[in-house]
């Protein structure tokens, strides 16, 4: 089988790629950099030929609400176009639970727009909905940083490792089309800022984290249960302990083989919110 990943060579992609040539498929990672611009369709044409599947993990770099939505929008009608010009049998596209209710976020809007986009097309779809990745945890604390406070919502959230989401986009990609939305979780719920303690805690970030309910969440208000998955979701394996300790190694593996001469003590900076 020969599936396409649009934007095979980011945090996500890269492992989607890896893991689906690890199960024997013929996978391409289509990017800027491999010559592929979905917003364009610069080089869908060619790389589509025999394609059986494309997965999209694209994402827009833009922070202006308008500028993302017309991204996905645009993108995701580029490669439905493309695909049903060459014959493609199933688009993937990977979505954010909560997604549908958090009408305030101009990114949740965006990606809400997608959706309809792919949902319209005449190709075949699966929408995997995904909860907040840990890999991006402290990000999401960066861009709630005043000074070295984090302010979050106490509200609950079911975060999943990347490993597992790239999992489960190569299975949604082998399997047949679900015509609709798949949601994905991890196996345990936190406080959204209990989570973020414990995630910079384990990098020996000073910041201080406070629960904030006036917080927002990607510019939207949120109450305790906006950002859960519903009961049916999929369920990914890795736990925030697990997670932690596999950084933990593979951060040690790097400092091992940094020089030791010129070697620097790593600084957690602050980040203002915009």
């Amino acid at each position: 089988m020969k599936i396409v990943v649009i934007g095979g060579t980011g945090l996500l992609g890269s492992r989607l790629v890896e893991k689906a040539r690890a199960s024997g498929h013929e996978v391409l990672a289509a990017s800027r950099s491999s010559g592929v611009d979905a917003y364009t369709g610069i080089g869908l044409e060619r790389e589509l030929v025999g394609a059986t599947v494309v997965v999209d993990v694209s994402n827009a770099i833009s922070r202006d609400d308008a500028a993302v939505t017309d991204f996905f929008r645009t993108t995701s009608r580029a490669l439905l176009a493309a695909e049903a010009t060459a014959g493609v049998g199933h688009h993937v596209v990977l979505s954010v639970v909560g997604v549908e209710r958090l009408h305030e976020s101009g990114y949740f809007r965006a990606k809400l727009a997608q959706e309809n986009v792919v949902r319209g097309g005449t190709v075949p779809y699966t929408i995997l909905r995904a909860t907040q990745f840990f890999e991006f945890i402290a990000r999401i604390a960066d861009a709630s940083t005043n000074g070295d406070t984090v302010r979050l919502p106490p509200v609950l959230v079911q975060p999943v490792a990347a490993d597992d989401v790239a999992a489960a986009l190569v299975e949604a990609a082998v399997s047949a089309p679900a015509n609709g939305v798949v949601e994905l979780a991890g196996p345990e719920r936190f406080r959204l800022d209990v989570l973020a303690e414990r995630v910079l805690g384990a990098s020996d970030d000073p910041r201080r984290v406070r629960a904030d309910r006036r917080a927002r969440y990607f510019g939207a208000e949120v109450d305790e249960r906006s950002l859960l998955p519903g009961a049916d979701a999929r369920i990914g394996p890795t736990r925030l302990g697990e997670w932690l300790g596999s950084r933990r190694r593979d951060d040690g593996r790097s400092r091992a083989a940094e020089p030791r001469r010129g070697r620097r003590r790593r600084f957690h900076g602050s980040v203002r919110p915009s």
